[in-house]
């Protein structure tokens, strides 16, 4: 992260699809938002729907069809788990290439939940990076690569990973940690009591 980035506004891709886990996509949009981040949903629905049921039937409403912004470049692209939305995503060839890019592009890729099992891991994406996902799914990364924690960065790959909707706030202060550093994530976290009289510097380091 150089001088620049923290003079410039971040923009950040969160892609959405039926059955995406609400809390992780709105969680995560609410506080990247909150850091003043440009962020953009995205939609990934088959038939390129805006509106979409995510996996508890809540309706999430996209910006733009993931087809409209698939050739602009985002300091980050969200994957929130939900089985449903995985597959989703693990089955679009457009998806696959955007995520893919970004990575050549070295830009930060971050997936909760079923995600990184179901998308990343399934392509082979970061063959050789650390990660984790929610616990019903880690068997699907190899032992030597699995990782328990809520939430694991692997600095090679500039990938960030985490396992579940109870860690979804965690998940995105920490995309801000990577992208804007630990004092916006700090500025960020103290208002919303994260951690009852705790500042985000003193919290359990991955």
């Amino acid at each position: 992260m150089t001088n620049d980035d923290h003079n410039r506004t971040m923009t950040v891709a969160v892609c959405i699809a039926p059955g995406t886990e609400e809390m992780e996509a709105i969680n995560t949009i609410d506080i990247l938002l909150r850091a003043g981040f440009d962020v953009t949903t995205a939609s990934v629905a088959s038939d390129g729907a805006l509106i979409v049921a995510g996996s508890r039937g809540i309706k999430l409403v996209a910006d733009a069809a993931l087809v409209t912004v698939a050739d602009e470049q985002f300091d980050c692209v969200v994957l929130p788990g939900g089985v449903g939305g995985a597959e989703c995503f693990r089955d679009s060839p457009l998806l696959v290439e955007f995520v893919e890019q970004h990575k050549y592009d070295g830009k930060l890729i971050a997936a909760i939940c079923a995600a990184p099992a179901l998308v990343l891991e399934h392509h082979n994406m970061f063959p050789t990076a650390i990660m984790t996902a929610h616990p019903a799914f880690q068997d699907y990364i190899p032992e030597e690569r699995r990782r328990t924690k809520r939430v694991v960065y692997d600095v090679n790959g500039n990938l960030l990973t985490s396992q579940g909707p109870g860690t979804s706030q965690e998940f995105a202060l920490e995309i801000i940690v990577r992208l804007a550093g630990k004092e916006k994530a700090a500025e960020v976290a103290d208002p919303m009591v994260v951690w009852p009289n705790m500042h985000y510097d003193v919290l359990p380091r991955i």
